[in-house]
């Protein structure tokens, strides 16, 4: 009986990995299709624009993260505090990872963009997207020695096709010339969707749910590396992420993300 299964069972994984590519190269030249038969629209107001999916008009809306802001986790303050002066949550709660940054607050625009590349197929978003994070990145790219994308669930990949955190991944890699490693961390255990869960409810969910490949632990150990997502919002996943990666004996661990919930004071 094994002897019959191990046969189909080295077939199916080529197949679905054709079947994968094959819809996926689909659904580009669908896209390519439809660009040439219609004007691009923003993916905020819909309205026509000639670029890479936003109009200058939603591009003025975005709420870019500047200084003044917390060296620790990126928060930016109301006025300038004076230097090395830490938030309240990086005091009160400080988290695995050592430094957190984000392009963007997580406002209307930023949610329509992050929805967009996440679940509507957008990965034309992700090269301005990636910019705009390698930019407010910059300081943690220095001397950083891989970059490693927040992994799916494997159901959760076979859904989308794609890794929205893994297309970021590669266009920061572009920018910053700090190689991406998608092979490095993966999901090990399912778990539920963190939208509604409370902050410790959140971090229940994710706890043990993130381990280095054993065949890549060799590859952390030392090194510095900037864990790369969407979006922060409690920062639970990214935090277990980071804790991984640390018992792999990582040396430091940031966080590089396009948007970052921030709580209105």
């Amino acid at each position: 009986m094994e002897a019959d299964t191990a046969p189909t069972r080295s077939i199916a994984a080529p197949l679905r990995a054709a079947w994968t590519a094959g819809r996926r190269v689909l659904s580009r030249a669908a896209r390519l299709a439809l660009d040439i038969a219609l004007p691009t629209q923003c993916v905020s107001c819909h309205e026509p624009v000639d670029g890479e999916g936003v109009c200058a008009s939603c591009w003025a809306r975005l709420s870019f993260i500047e200084r003044p802001y917390c060296p620790r986790l990126g928060i930016p303050f109301v006025y300038d505090p004076g230097p090395d002066m830490l938030s309240m949550e990086a005091i009160a709660s400080p988290p695995a990872y050592q430094r957190a940054r984000a392009a963007v607050r997580y406002d209307d625009v930023a949610r329509t963009l992050v929805h967009a590349l996440k679940y509507q197929d957008r990965t034309d978003l992700a090269p301005a997207m990636g910019r705009w994070m390698a930019r407010a990145g910059g300081e943690l790219l220095t001397g950083a020695d891989m970059l490693v994308p927040v992994p799916l669930q494997w159901r959760r990949a076979w859904r989308r096709r794609y890794n929205q955190s893994g297309a970021l991944a590669r266009i920061i890699e572009r920018q910053s010339g700090v190689r991406a490693r998608g092979d490095v961390l993966r999901r090990v255990r399912a778990t539920e969707q963190q939208i509604g869960l409370s902050r410790a409810q959140r971090a229940t969910n994710v706890q043990g749910a993130f381990q280095v490949s054993p065949d890549r632990q060799a590859e952390v150990q030392g090194r510095r590396v900037v864990l790369i997502d969407d979006v922060l919002t409690s920062g639970a996943t990214l935090d277990a992420c980071a804790r991984a990666l640390l018992r792999a004996k990582a040396a430091q661990v940031d966080v590089l993300v396009f948007a970052r919930v921030v709580e209105i004071r």
